[in-house]
């Protein structure tokens, strides 16, 4: 059964989706420190927002609330207040 990753939404269907392709992670390598821990908050939505800005050209603003949207939706981050 595939996965979805509880920080970014992501499918992970094969190991090199998994960081250090460990497939017990609940996320994927994108929203993977290094070492292979979650990323905070914080690190994650700058990540997403960058990727927005990148692949759909939103400007900064646009980019940042849509990324702090979705991730409300996610396991991850339903808890979290976005600052």
């Amino acid at each position: 059964m595939m996965k979805i990753c509880i920080s970014c939404g992501m499918p992970m269907a094969e190991p090199s989706d998994y960081p250090q392709e460990d497939e017990g992670r609940d996320y994927c390598k994108f929203c993977a420190r290094p070492d292979g821990t979650m990323q905070s908050y914080p690190e994650r939505l700058e990540g997403a927002t960058g990727f927005l800005i990148r692949t759909q050209g939103l400007d900064q603003q646009a980019a940042h609330d849509v990324a702090v949207r979705t991730m409300a939706k996610l396991p991850a981050w339903k808890d979290v207040i976005p600052g």
